[in-house]
């Protein structure tokens, strides 16, 4: 894609994510990699608003690759962003989100464990949750991409969610698979603590996503 084919993309990704209900006001932002650094959403913009021109193309330490139209600046949480996408070549995009249920499992700092065999479409047997650590800090984005070793989603305690993708699309899906994991759990554990899937019987999920190329990367 052309960067201006990127920047359209990240502005409809960006409204999908408010449509979906994942989403409220200003807390979200997504960032997509581009030559020398990433593109990233706007501090205090309404997604709503925004346009592709408003968009904020940053190096990997927040330098400005261009200027910006209407002089916005970067989300508070460009760190995070450009330490996960220089921590993993392999990825393309970047999502974070307050989504309710799975933040308020990040509120009491719990990971999605195994109950349910789609927990692999993260890419392991859990989603893990980060220690907290203030917003928009080198800290933060440390302990974020400790998180997601091996992961393409986890959690932040008293924060929210962030996920990984090869594409923003891809990105998104697994936002939406975090959030639903998250209320179902929640519900689960009104009878109690659910049984947890074993390490064999959740290495036969992922073989099976393998196999038929499903999940994450579907």
């Amino acid at each position: 894609m052309t960067e201006q084919e990127l920047r359209q993309q990240l502005v409809e990704v960006s409204r999908r994510l408010n449509a979906s209900g994942l989403n409220q006001g200003t807390s979200g932002n997504l960032s997509v990699r581009i030559p020398g650094g990433l593109l990233i959403t706007p501090s205090s913009l309404p997604f709503e608003q925004m346009q592709p021109q408003d968009l904020v193309a940053i190096d990997p330490s927040g330098k400005p690759l261009a200027a910006v139209a209407g002089g916005w600046r970067p989300s508070s949480e460009w760190r995070l962003h450009a330490d996960l996408l220089t921590s993993r070549p392999e990825i393309q995009a970047v999502l974070h989100c307050h989504s309710i249920h799975a933040t308020a499992l990040a509120c009491h700092g719990r990971p999605i464990p195994p109950f349910h065999y789609m927990t692999a479409v993260a890419g392991g047997n859990d989603i893990r949750c980060a220690p907290y650590a203030t917003f928009g800090t080198a800290e933060l984005s440390a302990l974020a991409v400790q998180a997601m070793e091996d992961r393409l989603a986890c959690l932040l305690a008293q924060h929210g969610q962030v996920t990984l993708g090869t594409s923003l699309d891809q990105a998104l899906r697994i936002a939406v698979e975090v959030e639903t994991l998250a209320q179902m759990y929640l519900q689960a554990l009104q009878l109690g603590e659910p049984p947890l899937l074993s390490a064999a019987q959740m290495a036969a999920v992922h073989q099976q996503f393998r196999s038929l190329h499903y999940g994450a990367g579907a």
